[in-house]
C-alpha cells in the first residue's frame, strides 16, 4: 500500500536506521537553551502524522462503506429478482450518495401508506447530521409509536436500508433488545450483558421492545444513556474475549469496565402508547431528551388496496417459483386481502392472509404426484375464496387446509351443560363464547371487530363450582380459539406474594408468565387485600394489573371469593374494577339441586342411591341450606355426605355379605 512507503520515510526523518532520535550530523547536539528547537521539529512531524493517519482512516472507512453498498445492492437485486420489489426500486443515483436528498421518496416506494410517518424517521436518522453529535453519545434518541401492523418496525428498517446503500451508514443492521426478558431485579446481570453486547454490536442502531414490562430499575440505565450520555454499572466488569461482560468482583483488576455508553449509536424505542405512557416510565427528562417521536396512523382505504397489491405481487412471484403456476387474481381478491387488516394485527392481517393462501394452494400441488401447470385463478366471496387451475370449475381454496385442532368443543359443552344447576353461569359462559365466535366470523369476512375483555369475577359461597366452571372456561376458551393454551393456574395469596421486600413483584409475574395462553384463577382473591398498610399485598395487585394490560390478548383472569368480601378488594387498585366488567354470582344449590348432585357423584362412584334414601336426604339438604350454606359447604356437603354413606355401607356389608355391593340404604346415611 502507499502509505507503507510515506510512513518509513514519515519514520527516518524523526529517527535514524537504528532506531535512535536522529539530529543534524552537521551540527553539535543542541545545549539546553536550544531544546524547544528540537520540540518544535518533533511537534511538526507529529502533526504530518496525524494528518496521515485520519487520511488513512478516511480511505478504510470508504472502502467499508462501498462494500456495505455493494452488499445491500446485491440483496436488493436478488428481491427485485424474486419480484418483491418493483423494477428499479433498487436504483441509487451517484448524486444520491452521501445524501438525504430523496430519501423519503425512496423509502416510500415500498413503505405504504405511511408518508408523513416516513418523512418523521428520515428526519429523525437525519437530524445528528444537520446538528452534529460527538460519539459516545447517542446520535439520537427516537420514538416510534403506533398501533400494531402499521409499519412502524418495517418504516425503520428499510430507511436504515436506504441510508447503508446510499453510504450515510455503514451497516443497515439493527440490534434489538427485548426489554420483557428483564422483568425484575434478578435480571441485572443478563441485562447488562445483552445491553453491552448490542451497543457494541454491528450497526449504528440499537432497538429497544417493550419497555412497559422492563424492570424499573433497567430504564434508569437507558434513562442516563439518552440524557447523561453514559451510565454507571452497579459493579465492575471485565471484558473477555468474546466481548461479553464478566464481573469483576472486588479484585483490583486492571481494564474494568464501570460505565458504559451509547457507542454513537441511534437508540429507538418502540411503542403503542406516546410521550405520556413513555413519561410514566422513564420520567420527563428522558422524554425531553428526546430528538424526535414520530407516530403511525390508520391506513387510508386506497393505501390497504396498494398494501394488498403489493402483498399479491410477492404470492405471484413465489407461486410461480414454488410452484410453478401462474396466480391470477382480480380487484375482489386485493380487496378481500385488504379487509383482513384487523386492529389486532394491522396490516400484518394481508402478509397472513397471503401466507394462508400459499399453504393452501401448496396442499394442492401435493395432492398429486403431477406436476401442474397453467394459471391458477383466485375469485372473492363473502366468507373466503375460492380458486379454480385452468378451466376446471372453482372450489373453495381454505378448505384444502387441514382442520385446526380446536378441542372437543361439543364435549366441553356438554360437560358444561351436565353441571347441576348454575344456570345463570352457564348462560353467560355460552355467550361469551358466541361472541368470540361471532368476532371471530367476521373477521374472517373481513369486517370490524369489537374487542370483548374475559376477565372474571366469580362471586358466592364456597362449594357452588367456582373452581370447576373456571377449569371448564379454559378449556372451552382454547377450544373455539380465544386462548392458546388453555390451561387452568390456581393460586392464592401465598403464590403471589414475597416473604420480603422486592420479592413480591418477581413472584407475582412469574405465575403470571406460566398462565399466558390459559386462564389464571385466584381463589379467595380479597385475601390480597388486607388494608392500606399491606405494601406486599397492593405490590402484587399492582403487579397483576399491569399484567393483564401488558398481555391482553394472551391471558384471563378469573377472581374469585366471597360477594362482600370482593366488593371491598375490588376498591385496592383504581384501575381494578374497570378491568373486570363480567361478574358473576354463584347461587347456593337447592336442597333439591344438592340431590342431583349426590346421585351424580355416586355413579360416577359406581353406586346408587335407593329410592328410600330421597326423601331423608332432601330434608337434611333444606335444613342445612336454610341454617348457613356458606359453612354448609353446598357441593362439598353433597360430596362429604356420600363419603360418609359409602364407609358406612362397608362396614354394613361386612355383616351382610348377601347384601347388593353398590346400593345405598338410608341406615348409611349419616344426617346430623
Amino acid at each position: 500500500m502507499a502509505y507503507t512507503d510515506d510512513w518509513e520515510n514519515l519514520m527516518n526523518g524523526v529517527f535514524g536506521p537504528g532506531g535512535k532520535l536522529r539530529f543534524d550530523t552537521q551540527k553539535t547536539p543542541p545545549e539546553k537553551p536550544g531544546l524547544p528547537d528540537m520540540n518544535a521539529a518533533l511537534l511538526e512531524q507529529q502533526k504530518k502524522l496525524d494528518e496521515m493517519l485520519k487520511k488513512q482512516n478516511a480511505e478504510l472507512r470508504r472502502d467499508t462503506t462501498q462494500e456495505a453498498l455493494a452488499q445491500s445492492r446485491k440483496m436488493l437485486e436478488d428481491m427485485e429478482a424474486d419480484g418483491l420489489l418493483a423494477k428499479g426500486t433498487t436504483e441509487v443515483r451517484q448524486e444520491h450518495l452521501g445524501s438525504f436528498e430523496g430519501l423519503a421518496a425512496e423509502v416510500k416506494k415500498t413503505v405504504l401508506g405511511q408518508d408523513a410517518f416516513v418523512d418523521g424517521v428520515v428526519r429523525a436518522m437525519r437530524r445528528p447530521f444537520v446538528l452534529g453529535t460527538e460519539a459516545p453519545t447517542a446520535r439520537n434518541v427516537i420514538l416510534l409509536c403506533g398501533a400494531p401492523g402499521t409499519g412502524r418496525h418495517f418504516a425503520l428498517t428499510e430507511t436504515a436500508r436506504c441510508m447503508a446503500a446510499r453510504g450515510l451508514l455503514r451497516s443497515d443492521k439493527l440490534a434489538v433488545m427485548d426489554l420483557a426478558l428483564y422483568p425484575d431485579p434478578g435480571a441485572e446481570k443478563l441485562f447488562l450483558q445483552d445491553l453491552y453486547a448490542a451497543l457494541h454490536a454491528p450497526g449504528e442502531i440499537l432497538v429497544f421492545e417493550h419497555y412497559e414490562s422492563c424492570c424499573p430499575g433497567f430504564l434508569k440505565t437507558l434513562a442516563d444513556l439518552a440524557v447523561k450520555g453514559s451510565a454507571p454499572l452497579s459493579s465492575r466488569y471485565l471484558v473477555n474475549k468474546e466481548g461479553i461482560l464478566v464481573d469483576a468482583g472486588t479484585a483490583l483488576a486492571p481494564g474494568a469496565v464501570s460505565r458504559i455508553t451509547p457507542c454513537g449509536k441511534y437508540l429507538v424505542f418502540f411503542s403503542r402508547k406516546g410521550r405520556e405512557a413513555l413519561a410514566d416510565k422513564f420520567g420527563a427528562a428522558f422524554v425531553s431528551a428526546l430528538g424526535d417521536v414520530c407516530e403511525t396512523g390508520a391506513f387510508a382505504r386506497e393505501a390497504l388496496a396498494a398494501l394488498a397489491a403489493q402483498q399479491l405481487n410477492a404470492l405471484a412471484a413465489k407461486v410461480k417459483t414454488r410452484l410453478g403456476l401462474t396466480l391470477s387474481a382480480g380487484a375482489d381478491v386485493r380487496d378481500y386481502v385488504a379487509a383482513q387488516c384487523s386492529p389486532k394485527q394491522g396490516a400484518a392481517g394481508l402478509s397472513a392472509c397471503c401466507d394462508k393462501i400459499f399453504r393452501a394452494l401448496s396442499e394442492y400441488c401435493l395432492q398429486t404426484d403431477a406436476a401442474l401447470t397453467g394459471t391458477i385463478t383466485l375469485t372473492a366471496r363473502e366468507d373466503g375464496l375460492d380458486f379454480a387451475l385452468n378451466d376446471a370449475g372453482p372450489r373453495k381454496l381454505f378448505d384444502l387446509l387441514p382442520a385446526a385442532y380446536t378441542g372437543a368443543v361439543e364435549e366441553i359443552r356438554k360437560e358444561l351443560n351436565d353441571l347441576v344447576g348454575l344456570a345463570p353461569v352457564k348462560e353467560y359462559v355460552f355467550g361469551l363464547a358466541d361472541n368470540i365466535q361471532v368476532q371471530q366470523r367476521r373477521a374472517a369476512a373481513g369486517l370490524k371487530t369489537a374487542s370483548l375483555s374475559m376477565h372474571m369475577i366469580f362471586t358466592g359461597n364456597p362449594g357452588t363450582g367456582k373452581t370447576t366452571i373456571a377449569r371448564l372456561v379454559a378449556k372451552y376458551l382454547k377450544a373455539i380459539g380465544a386462548l392458546k393454551g388453555g390451561q387452568l393456574v390456581e393460586v392464592s395469596r401465598g403464590d403471589l406474594v414475597g416473604r420480603y421486600t422486592g420479592h413480591t413483584a418477581p413472584l407475582t409475574n412469574s405465575v403470571i408468565q406460566s398462565a399466558l395462553g390459559g386462564v389464571l384463577f385466584i381463589d379467595e382473591a380479597y385475601s390480597l387485600y388486607r388494608g392500606e398498610q399491606d405494601s406486599f399485598g397492593l405490590e402484587a395487585i399492582d403487579t397483576l394489573v399491569k399484567g393483564m394490560e401488558d398481555h391482553r390478548d394472551e391471558l384471563v383472569v378469573i377472581l374469585a371469593g366471597y360477594t362482600k368480601e370482593m366488593e371491598t378488594f375490588l376498591t385496592a387498585n383504581s384501575g381494578l374494577a374497570s378491568r373486570f366488567p363480567n361478574r358473576i354470582e354463584f347461587p347456593d344449590y337447592t336442597a333439591d339441586e344438592l340431590l342431583d348432585i349426590t346421585n351424580v357423584l355416586a355413579r360416577g362412584k359406581g353406586y346408587r342411591l335407593a329410592e328410600s334414601c330421597t326423601g331423608p336426604l332432601r330434608g337434611y339438604y333444606e335444613r342445612r341450606q336454610a341454617e348457613d350454606a356458606r359453612t354448609a359447604g353446598n357441593g362439598r356437603l353433597a360430596r362429604n355426605t356420600l363419603e360418609k354413606a359409602i364407609f358406612h355401607q362397608s362396614r354394613r356389608l361386612v355383616a351382610e355379605p348377601a347384601a347388593e355391593l353398590d346400593v345405598i340404604l338410608p341406615s348409611d346415611l349419616e344426617l346430623q
